[in-house]
């Protein structure tokens, strides 16, 4: 685990009243080196200077405090995803440009990207009304873009439903490409090559099939 700037005992990032907050960022950083795996209380504890005892002031238990780390990277993505679709070009170019934002915010926040696909939400764990999905506001944006960069629809195809294929492929190259398992060489594709390709043969593809 890499320190914090001046070094392990460096404990500036946590002041009285905002010890919760350091706790989501060390969260954050043990999972983008660890893994989700490798990350504790007793970790997240040591890193900003407090007992473990003092984490539960503010989450009940390791489920809630990556919860709630799964929900920072939910809003940054959506963030990201937002300001891609509102600036300046085409629609398709700002579409494109949504691809790209979605592939970097997996390379530059991994400890984000992976809380939300690996964080098991606590609503499947307790009982209760369940929560809005988090990831209603990032999916709504991928849908609003796809219909206005694609006003003549596609052949009466839920336009849901190409963006969860539209989804579903910019998560595998995200991951094949934090994994090093994308080739790369001359010739090849880089990651946003490659999406930018799919995505088009996807939506292309779409306006060609025959609606249900």
């Amino acid at each position: 685990m890499r320190p914090w700037r001046s070094g392990p005992s460096d404990r500036r990032g946590y002041h009285h009243g905002n010890l919760k907050e350091a706790l989501i960022e060390a969260a954050r950083r043990f999972i983008a080196e660890r893994g989700l795996g490798g990350f504790t209380l007793v970790d997240a504890a040591r890193l900003v200077g407090v007992s473990p005892a003092a984490l539960y002031r503010h989450f009940r238990g390791r489920e809630a405090l990556l919860e709630e780390v799964a929900e920072r990277g939910f809003t940054e993505l959506a963030g990201r995803l937002g300001r891609a679709l509102r600036g300046p070009g085409t629609p398709l170019e700002r579409f494109t440009r949504m691809g790209e934002a979605y592939l970097a915010f997996a390379e530059e926040e991994p400890g984000y990207y992976a809380a939300i696909f690996e964080a098991r939400p606590l609503a499947a764990q307790e009982s209760g009304p369940p929560r809005p999905p988090r990831d209603t506001d990032a999916f709504s944006l991928l849908v609003d873009a796809l219909r206005t960069t694609f006003p003549d629809g596609f052949s009466g195809v839920d336009p849901r439903f190409i963006a969860l294929e539209v989804w579903a492929l910019s998560h595998g190259i995200a991951t094949l490409a934090a994994a090093g398992r994308l080739p790369v060489g001359p010739g090849l594709p880089s990651k946003y090559d490659l999406l930018r390709a799919g995505v088009l043969a996807l939506v292309h593809g779409a306006g060609g099939r025959r609606g249900p």
